[in-house]
């Protein structure tokens, strides 16, 4: 059974997780800026 306190649980997780990886951008979206713009400078 699934209770409004295992409710409010997920949703502090989900709050946390939100917080977190808006104070650190996830690497991923770095790496791919970073390529692209590699991959812009080789074409020149």
């Amino acid at each position: 059974m699934f209770t409004i306190e295992m409710a409010y649980a997920r949703m502090r997780e989900l709050q946390a997780e939100a917080n977190r990886s808006r104070v650190h951008p996830s690497v991923t979206a770095e790496a791919r800026a970073a390529k692209k713009h590699a991959a812009r400078a080789k074409k020149r």
